[in-house]
């Protein structure tokens, strides 16, 4: 087994998986109490200290891998993620790069990567994104619709809900999300124009209760695609592996029977 074989053996290992998941959580502990004044003025030095070393086992995470796969490492999009996760952190973060500084916070997200799972979320939601983008299209065209409506009808009297298309939008946004939909926004409307609910209630039926939950349905079904996909997988994987070990047993049988002769 060559050098970058074992390197590869090393970095698959259940235990390096998880020694990593470890440190991920640690750093996000971490860059949780920089934002404390008091712990840093008690430890600061210290969780400094920690989150460097935590930072340098993520770099030597990324050249193990780097090493052992060469250019294969960039074929993986989980490893592109994780580089440029590392690389924001080892940007020098003074002068005009400050802001940098802030997000060292998105090496969190390097959890998502070594946990199976949340990586079968992740990939749900993209493959969902395609069937979500014509479920926006449509939310869109209603909201336009529901705007010029309601600019037309209630701008008069209510011009800071809905004195023009932006402000209509928004106030019916704020209506989709159902966050003070009734006491503050609908009844007052409703004391002015009393068949106002013709026109909200069916909005909110439609846009909340169906088009939303269309969107739910689309990520909760790409996300049981990847399952399957993973699946087929492993499945695929485990089927090879089979057949290796009865093609060396039927060539051992073979070299026997040869040998017998």
């Amino acid at each position: 087994m060559g050098f970058n074989q074992r390197l590869l053996a090393i970095i698959d290992h259940p235990t390096f998986g998880r020694f990593i998941t470890a440190v991920i959580i640690f750093n996000a502990v971490l860059l949780g109490m920089e934002t404390s004044p008091t712990l840093m003025e008690a430890a600061g030095p210290l969780i400094v200290t920690l989150d460097t070393i935590c930072l340098a086992i993520f770099v030597a995470e990324i050249a193990m891998k780097l090493v052992a796969t060469g250019r294969r490492f960039f074929l993986s999009g989980w490893n592109v993620f994780d580089f440029i996760v590392v690389g924001i952190a080892l940007i020098p973060s003074a002068g005009g790069l400050s802001v940098l500084r802030a997000l060292r916070i998105l090496r969190v997200l390097r959890v998502i990567s070594v946990a199976p799972r949340l990586r079968r979320v992740v990939e749900g939601f993209i493959s969902a994104l395609p069937g979500m983008a014509s479920v926006f299209l449509l939310m869109a065209i209603l909201f336009y619709i529901g705007a010029v409506i309601s600019t037309k009808l209630f701008s008069a009297t209510f011009p800071d809900w809905f004195g023009d298309l932006g402000l209509s939008a928004y106030t019916l946004f704020q209506i989709m999300t159902l966050e003070s939909w009734s006491m503050g926004i609908v009844r007052p409307v409703m004391e002015v124009y009393p068949y106002a609910w013709l026109f909200f209630v069916p909005f909110i039926m439609v846009t909340t209760f169906a088009v939303v939950n269309l969107l739910v349905g689309l990520i909760v079904n790409s996300m049981q695609d990847a399952h399957h996909a993973e699946d087929e997988v492993r499945t695929d994987a485990y089927r090879d592996e089979v057949l290796e070990r009865l093609e060396s047993i039927e060539r051992r049988l073979t070299e026997q029977q040869h040998i017998k002769k």
